[in-house]
């Protein structure tokens, strides 16, 4: 992915609408950091403890796999602002 595709990412919620592709009020997000999606924001609105500690698989064709392929993100250290990549997977 070139850098106009990255700065075209960035501040855009992974999965929302192009049309509105920001945040919304009243959700709470994470920032995507490496891989495909950095700079995505994922909204975890409604999600558990657990399920934020266990991290994410989402659906990506920019992945290592393409089409089918999804990227893996867990929680960074010192808090649930940011989830890390962790590598594809398909």
């Amino acid at each position: 992915m070139d850098s106009d595709d990255e700065q075209l990412l960035r501040g855009r919620v992974y999965g929302q609408d192009h049309e509105r592709p920001g945040p919304r009020p009243g959700k709470s997000y994470v920032e995507l950091v490496g891989g495909p999606l950095d700079g995505l924001l994922l909204d975890i609105t409604g999600w558990t403890r657990e399920e934020v500690t266990a991290g994410v698989a989402l659906p990506t064709e920019l992945g290592r796999f393409g089409a089918g392929g999804r990227s893996t993100y867990r929680p960074g250290p010192g808090g649930r602002a940011r989830f890390e990549w962790a590598g594809d997977i398909r």
